[in-house]
Order: structure tokens, then C-alpha cells, then sequence
């Protein structure tokens, strides 16, 4: 048997070969990506805590905030200023809880902006202006007991 023959003959074996490496070297790239922001998701949700701490508040879940704010603070940076959520947090977010002609806004309590806040100034700094802006004229105070 001539080993042109043989190769020939085998060069299944050969195009496995290189479609398990080239698939093993992909699922590489990609688990090395997905760590890379696991690491930095943990190491935001760290910055979080400590700094809620230092303000008084107590520290989230780890696990929840990693799920909830990634590495670029998902839902909470995505334009907090907007007339949108501006009105969001007027109606729903800050008020009675009723629906219908019952629904009223209320005052918010202090603590809530602040989290917001410190939320913002670890995941996405430079949007606190924006949100400081949109929030400057909403009425708070200590409504909640502690």
C-alpha cells in the first residue's frame, strides 16, 4: 500500500482531527471571555457593596447583583435622566400603589435616590450628572421606618 494511498484513504481521521481542534480552540476563546467579565462582574458587585456600606446601607447578595447589573450596570444606566423614567419613577416606582383614579404619587424616601446613586457611580460615573438632574427637583424625605 503506497502512503499516498493511505492517506487518501484516512482523510476523515485527518479532518476530524482538525475540526475537534479548531472546536476545542473555539470553546476556549469563549469560556476565557466569559471569565474575563466574570471576573469583572464580581469585582463591580465588591465596589457595590463596599460602597453602600460605607454609606450606611447594608450589602446586596453578591450572586443577585452580578445576575442583575453585569459589568455595565444593565437597566440602571440605560439613560437614567430620560423623560421616560423620570415619569416612571413619578407614577409607579414612587407612589401609592393603587391603580385607577386612586393612584397618586407620593414622597419618596431619601435612601432610594442615594442607592440609586452609588448604583450609578460604580457601574456607569458618567451618567450621575444626568441622573442628579433629573432628580433635583423630586420632593423626598425619611418616609420609610428604620
Amino acid at each position: 500500500m503506497s502512503p499516498t494511498r493511505f492517506a487518501s484513504e484516512h482523510r476523515w481521521i485527518y479532518v476530524g482531527a482538525i475540526v475537534i481542534l479548531l472546536g476545542l480552540v473555539i470553546t476556549g476563546l469563549i469560556r476565557y471571555g466569559s471569565y474575563a467579565r466574570s471576573a469583572e462582574t464580581s469585582r463591580k458587585a465588591d465596589q457595590l457593596s463596599e460602597e453602600l456600606v460605607r454609606a450606611g446601607y447594608s450589602a446586596p447578595d453578591k450572586e443577585t447583583t452580578e445576575a442583575l447589573l453585569g459589568t455595565d450596570g444593565g437597566q440602571v444606566c440605560e439613560a437614567p435622566g430620560n423623560a421616560l423614567k423620570k415619569a416612571l419613577h413619578r407614577t409607579h416606582q414612587l407612589s401609592n400603589g393603587a391603580t385607577g383614579p386612586g393612584m397618586r404619587p407620593v414622597i419618596a424616601d431619601t435612601k432610594a435616590v442615594q442607592v440609586e446613586r452609588i448604583v450609578l457611580q460604580v457601574y456607569c460615573p458618567a451618567q450621575v450628572d444626568e441622573f442628579d438632574r433629573a432628580v433635583e427637583d423630586l420632593e423626598t424625605d425619611e418616609t420609610v421606618r428604620r
